[in-house]
């Protein structure tokens, strides 16, 4: 199997060239990391992920995680990850120095996890869980918890879980019903059942620490009477041994896709032994486990765009190796004793190789910038600094999570096309990819309820503030692709959908402030789709903003094809996908409602 799973070039050029890593450095937080530690850092993720990662990748999918007697049999490989990924500092890379962390930059952090995301996405999820769960105890637990259980979480000898959906809640965790009895002892008695639990339990784990999100008796209705909770697979003993802690593996959902990533059902209590201990204050639950999901939902784009990428780098390849059919010649005909074309010389096909690169590295800047903006926020020092940027990260976190994930999915598709027949035989990898990707749409949110967050929350936020900011950003890159001739009629053109947006909005808004919330949501998913287009359009032309002064530049660090590509890529992007935007203003903007459901039931 080729190793040309990920771009590496283009992974450096955005985080190096394009989003400033170096700008990064300067913040104290950062300043005892240099661009070539941290280079060595990314590359020791490639080496990682080449022996460790990528050569296991379709065997997972073909041994896949299930459920026998009483446990969860995984691939060896996942105990493997995760120990090393503890050794290599991968799982503690962000943390602060005095919790065993490396305070590493986020962005470098998701570059090296989209490595090993793109190398084989069914086991990164491990490591990455593990972190968010000792992430909530770090920052919100006594220190009696994080002594107890972050050093092992930090080394991945302990794995870590988010236990929010139940059988009978799915998304509306308003509904909830798992419980926590509070008792004389310190602890609360935890009953209920979890499910969808992602990396919960698998046979040969010495302890997985689950994050519980669980109702205190008596605590009020709906989200504002959720708690958090550490629930331990085993307890901490009094001697430091471990003990069964009453959390059963009831089973373990078999999936289309990510089969070798263990997904479980569990029981927290059947025996009535199963002790919870409370992470911050009571009734704050929900609000804690957002500082997790959004890192989650950072995570399920990078992921997402991480396989898309590595579908990208398959079906180039058999692009530029596999011979089918001729060119037409001037006359319309084709030559039959002319040598075989490879395929990549076919209009269409290199169509289709265009849009799953816009798709791939669009995604990949995507997720660089959620990244930047997080480390911004997390290191700034002014009161207007952290609210910009705190507004920046919240207008894009449902944006990096829905855009890879939906535009991921038809990338692959696309690569699938490419092999034609081959595409669809288990012989090639790209099924695989177009199966495990069609999660990404779910985890963390589906894209229905990314829509209403970005539409229904974030856009209203602070009476438009963010959305102002943002647009402010994009703004700034059209202002510097209008100094160039060759760039100022795609700055124009993005301005003009950044302007439709607004009328869009002039549009719905009127039904929210009427209370009329059910039609100015009704068409939200619309809204998001518009809105990443315009983002990724954005994104672009700032690649090719940088990418023209690099041609320029006699002592540039690509080769000038590498740089003429990205430009291409964007002319592509603004041809093909940026006009979509228009008719989903026209679908937006029509005053006929089809989707509210009346008195009459209509889908038979």
């Amino acid at each position: 199997m080729s190793k040309k799973y990920v771009d590496l070039e283009t992974l450096k050029y955005l985080l190096y060239d394009v989003h400033k890593l170096e700008d990064l450095l300067s913040r104290e937080r950062f300043q005892e990391h240099d661009l070539e530690s941290l280079d060595l850092f990314i590359d020791s993720a490639k080496e990682f992920s080449d022996r460790e990662l990528y050569p296991y990748f379709k065997e997972m999918d073909a041994t896949p995680a299930h459920f026998k007697d009483g446990a969860i049999i995984v691939h060896e490989q996942v105990q493997k990850v995760m120990h090393q990924s503890g050794e290599m500092g991968i799982i503690a890379a962000c943390f602060n120095y005095e919790d065993g962390g490396l305070q590493i930059p986020s962005s470098v952090f998701h570059a090296a996890l989209y490595i090993m995301d793109a190398a084989n996405n069914h086991l990164p999820g491990y490591p990455s869980l593990t972190l968010g769960a000792a992430e909530l105890i770090i920052e919100f637990g006594v220190q009696s918890l994080k002594e107890a259980y972050v050093p092992n979480m930090l080394s991945g000898v302990w794995g870590g879980t988010m236990c929010l959906t139940e059988p009978q809640a799915g998304s509306s965790l308003s509904d909830i019903t798992t419980k926590a009895t509070p008792t004389e002892n310190g602890f609360y008695k935890i009953s209920g059942q979890k499910i969808f639990i992602s990396g919960g339990d698998y046979k040969g784990a010495e302890n997985i620490i689950h994050l519980v999100l669980a109702r205190i008796e008596g605590a009020p209705k709906g989200t504002k009477g959720i708690s958090l909770f550490v629930v331990p697979k085993n307890r901490l003993k009094e001697d430091g041994s471990l003990e069964y802690n009453d959390v059963m593996t009831v089973a373990d959902f078999q999936k289309m896709g990510q089969r070798g990533y263990c997904t479980t059902h569990l029981g927290f209590g059947d025996s009535d032994d199963c002790r919870g201990w409370l992470v911050g204050e009571e009734h704050k639950g929900l609000a804690q486990m957002f500082l997790m999901m959004n890192g989650a939902r950072i995570a399920v784009g990078r992921g997402a765009a991480a396989i898309a990428m590595a579908a990208y780098r398959t079906s180039l390849q058999y692009a530029n190796e596999r011979p089918q059919g001729r060119k037409l010649s001037a006359d319309g005909k084709k030559n039959p004793t002319e040598k075989q074309s490879l395929i990549i010389e076919h209009p269409d096909v290199r169509r289709m190789l265009l849009l799953q690169k816009a798709i791939v590295e669009g995604s990949l800047s995507l997720v660089l910038l959620a990244s930047k903006y997080h480390d911004i926020l997390t290191t700034a020092t002014s009161k207007e600094e952290k609210e910009k940027y705190h507004l920046l990260l919240e207008m894009i976190i449902p944006i990096v999570k829905t855009y890879p994930s939906e535009a991921g999915a038809e990338a692959v598709d696309n690569g699938l096309q490419v092999l034609g027949g081959y595409g669809f035989c288990t012989d090639f990898s790209l099924q695989q990819y177009y199966r495990d990707i069609r999660i990404s749409a779910l985890y963390e949110g589906t894209t229905g309820i990314q829509s209403q967050d970005l539409l229904g929350r974030k856009v209203p936020m602070q009476n438009g503030k963010g959305l102002e900011l943002l647009s402010a950003e994009i703004v700034k890159t059209i202002i510097s692709a209008n100094i160039d001739e060759d760039l100022k009629i795609y700055g124009t053109i993005l301005g003009d959908k950044l302007k439709q947006s607004q009328k869009i909005l002039g549009h719905l808004t009127p039904f929210a402030l009427k209370g009329n919330y059910e039609r100015y949501l009704a068409d939200a998913n619309l809204f998001m789709e518009y809105m990443s287009i315009v983002v990724l359009g954005w994104l672009w032309l700032e690649m090719a903003v940088d990418a023209k002064k690099q041609i320029n530049n006699a002592d540039k660090k690509y080769s000038e094809t590498f740089y003429e590509s990205k430009i291409h890529t964007m002319k592509f992007y603004f041809k093909y996908e940026v006009p979509k935007t228009n008719s989903l203003a026209e679908s937006l903007m029509n005053n006929e409602v089809l989707t509210i459901k009346n008195d009459k039931e209509l889908i038979l």
